[in-house]
């Protein structure tokens, strides 16, 4: 049995991948959630797409060892189980044993940013390293760590929320947690667009106002933002300068804590690039003793996309060999 399957189950997409033992991706399946059809309609989803998976590359059931799935929320790991995911609507659910029920295939999951960490940790932007700091910039921000290839899980697993650190004098929005103030509703692709839209409501010049004056500002996105700072627009600019500026005192706090000689950057939002990284970087060596940033490398993904197939299939192929 050589071969393994990770999974990706996000709100929006889930995305199934065959991955050998070295952690190269074979092949690769996506579909939508549909998560407001419920838990089970969801696993009988990904059943299919397991055999679609195997089918579409001739890969015998008996060649794979285990399937590993990162998914979004508070995860039990140990029991498989899905504590708590607000964006599937799921409680208390055995992601696991659900999964394995459907594919005869031993499963194992854990949450989705860890997985991405430990997929790029293992073979990608940070491999080589012993002591990683991983972060990923999407829809919200969170963390993970990897001391010497093993994740860092904290009391009830909840250990890498980096996105509810508060900064309220300078962030004035309410989080969906209910706190206000929380980093990642500004550090995130989604906040980076509301600063923007917020910004051009209050009167502000911007290209981005021509662009969209045929459709709703609501409709901008990070993405778009990006576009607009590379015209040097003055909004876009003071977005990611502020976006980045905070990024960097949050990560201050957590390269003090775990002290890596890594930071790997993921997520969509790390498409921003240079854009975000550049004033994250001079905001993060102002706020950290010299002795933390002079030996610390920051990269961005290897993976955007697939480190967190790569990871969790990895970690779910070391799991099951530690049962034999």
């Amino acid at each position: 049995m050589s071969k393994l399957i990770g999974m990706d189950i996000g709100g929006t997409n889930i995305v199934c991948g065959l991955v050998d033992v070295q952690g190269s991706l074979i092949h690769k399946v996506k579909q939508p959630t549909e998560a407001l059809k419920g838990s089970g309609y969801v696993f009988d989803k990904i059943g299919g797409m397991i055999d679609q998976l195997l089918r579409e590359t001739n890969t015998p059931r008996t060649d794979v060892s285990a399937v590993g799935a990162g998914t979004p929320g508070f995860i039990d790991p140990e029991r498989g189980v899905t504590l708590f995911a607000g964006n599937l609507k799921w409680t208390d659910i055995p992601t696991a044993e659900e999964i394995r029920r459907r594919t005869g295939i031993p499963t194992f999951i854990d949450n989705d940013v860890r997985m991405y960490v430990y997929g790029e940790t293992v073979c990608g932007a940070a491999q080589g390293y012993e002591h990683v700091l991983g972060i990923t910039i999407g829809t919200g921000l969170a963390a993970a760590s990897v001391n010497r290839g093993h994740l860092f899980y904290g009391s009830r697993y909840m250990a890498g929320e980096i996105g509810h650190l508060i900064f309220p004098e300078q962030i004035p929005y309410t989080c969906g947690c209910g706190m206000t103030g929380c980093l990642e509703t500004v550090a995130s692709a989604t906040g980076i667009a509301r600063q923007a839209r917020d910004l051009i409501r209050s009167g502000r010049s911007s290209v981005l106002r021509e662009w969209f004056r045929d459709t709703s500002i609501e409709s901008i996105t990070a993405a778009d933002v990006s576009k607009a700072y590379d015209v040097n627009d003055p909004v876009a600019v003071e977005v990611m300068n502020h976006t980045g500026q905070l990024l960097g005192r949050g990560l201050a706090y957590a390269v003090t804590l775990y002290s890596p000689d890594m930071i790997v950057i993921g997520g969509g939002g790390a498409l921003a690039g240079e854009r975000l990284f550049a004033p994250m970087r001079e905001q993060l060596q102002q706020s950290v003793y010299s002795g933390y940033w002079e030996r610390l490398t920051i990269a961005p993904a290897r993976h955007i996309d697939d480190a967190g197939i790569i990871g969790s299939a990895l970690a779910a192929g070391q799991r099951q060999a530690a049962m034999n």
